[in-house]
């Protein structure tokens, strides 16, 4: 039987961002950077690579480990970090890895002749003399590839570009030869940074980071993260490394700007930095892109959003949703883990995740929070923590028949009633009491839920801190 896609679509107990999706030999295989549960800094561990076939994004499979820290030789002890790479297929047919470790910033290649086999180290790009792209005079600190091979030509972008930096101009895009080693053609900047994205339109929204690349019929359209961090923006041009247009936002991680359920500007969730990019698999586009969990920067899961095109080419933005692999509603009846909400909040407001933005508010324990149990690496179902008075989880979207009970599972210091609600502003259809329990106990409540697509809001009112494990859905019988 085919499975649900769900969002985050692994495993709770994996954290891997920056995802790059690619379709080869009828599977969706995506490369990213990978985060550690609790961990002190992004990207601590090796990278490792997830499939799943183009028909079925619910059935994810674990690869396993393709890379390794120490397999760069700059990094022999594994004191650097293996930041977000890409990965394309060169002339040669082999796939071709890119990536640049934390504490430098040249660009180095590992190459492995099956998508998911193990990559080894293949060499740096470099100019024709032996120089490294990064280390000759004049050139801008490399970070964050994103990269597009078409015939003996491959299209590498890089760059990152702190607000108010005027040592770095934005974006870069470097040709390379069939090698996949040598630069054919030097490097050009093809989005701004922020001091001198005046008169370029992208004010607002100018580069930060995370450049990705990918062509939809003659159309290329560049994918990064703006300076605002919690949104992935685009630009389109019929060349790949001139002429880009900015057009627009793809997705936000605090969903911002989206006005279809709530205001414009309130954020849904937690934002942060965020990386991904667009990818047509089936027939139908979709955008991956991460969010942040754990109350930290650094434990950062994968998304998957449907996306649309307007006739004239440009995208509607995407909706952070629970359900978003699935390309469609959730079965309304059964057992949901409380991890897959799509918006989490509380009266205290905060736009970033721990250590971003403008406030650089750590979220401490009045806010709530997607964890686990046990240390990286144990596969411990996630769970919301933190769930003070007023917290609010969101899931979206269920096709609901005939809902008359609800059921939740809670544990921690906690006296109060979860709110069952279909609108994040709407009234309770039902109250589920709660109290104090050290272990996951199960609270019901007779309540109605509509016929028809809903979301399902479950706020917290009451004192001490919930957590709260699942919810399942139950008919009348």
């Amino acid at each position: 039987m085919k499975k649900q896609g769900l969002n985050p679509y692994l495993p709770s107990w994996e954290y891997v961002p920056d995802g790059e999706p690619y379709v080869f030999n009828g599977r969706v295989y995506v490369y990213g950077s990978h985060d550690r549960f609790n961990g002190h800094a992004f990207c601590l561990d090796d990278y490792v690579c997830w499939s799943a076939p183009v028909d079925d994004l619910g059935d994810w499979r674990y690869e396993g480990v393709i890379y390794k820290k120490t397999d760069d030789p700059l990094n022999p002890d594994s004191r650097m970090c293996l930041y977000a790479p890409d990965v394309t297929v060169g002339p040669d047919g082999r796939y071709y890895l890119y990536y640049v470790l934390d504490k430098v910033s040249i660009v180095s290649v590992a190459v492995c002749d099956t998508p998911a086999g193990k990559y080894e180290f293949y060499g740096y790009v470099r100019y024709a003399d032996g120089t490294r792209l990064g280390e000759r005079e004049g050139d801008e600190p490399q970070f964050d590839p994103g990269v597009l091979t078409e015939g003996e030509r491959t299209y590498l972008y890089t760059g990152f570009c702190a607000i108010g930096d005027k040592s770095r101009h934005g974006a870069m895009a470097t040709v390379l030869g069939p090698d996949m080693l040598t630069i054919v053609e030097e490097p050009v900047f093809v989005a701004p940074s922020e001091p001198y994205g005046k008169g370029s339109g992208f004010e607002g929204h100018e580069f930060f980071e995370a450049p990705s690349i990918r062509k939809k019929g003659d159309t290329y359209y560049f994918v990064y993260s703006s300076i605002a961090m919690h949104e992935l923006c685009y630009a389109t041009s019929k060349f790949p490394t001139k002429g880009f247009v900015y057009q627009g936002v793809v997705v936000s991680n605090n969903d911002l700007h989206i006005d279809s359920y709530k205001p414009a500007d309130k954020p849904m969730y937690y934002g942060g930095n965020n990386h991904g990019s667009i990818v047509d698999i089936n027939g139908k586009w979709f955008v991956f892109y991460h969010r942040h969990t754990n109350g930290t920067a650094f434990c950062r899961q994968g998304c998957i959003e449907p996306i649309a095109f307007r006739e004239d080419g440009t995208l509607l933005q995407a909706e952070m949703t629970s359900c978003g692999p699935n390309g469609g509603p959730l079965a309304g009846r059964g057992e949901y883990p409380a991890y897959l909400a799509c918006n989490l909040f509380c009266k205290d407001e905060e736009l970033y995740t721990g250590g971003f933005g403008q406030s650089g508010a750590w979220l401490d324990s009045r806010f709530p929070k997607i964890t686990q149990d046990g240390k990286d690496g144990d596969e411990e179902i996630g769970y919301i923590a933190n769930m003070t008075d007023s917290a609010t989880a969101g899931f979206k979207y269920f096709d609901c028949h005939g809902i008359r009970k609800i059921k939740i599972k809670v544990r921690g210091y906690c006296h109060g009633v979860f709110e069952v609600k279909t609108a994040w502003d709407g009234p309770a259809l039902g109250n589920i009491p709660v109290n104090f329990s050290n272990i996951w106990t199960e609270y019901f409540a007779d309540l109605v839920i509509p016929d028809g697509i809903q979301a399902l809001y479950f706020t917290y009112r009451g004192s001490g801190s919930a957590s709260l494990s699942s919810f399942t859905l139950l008919g009348d019988e």
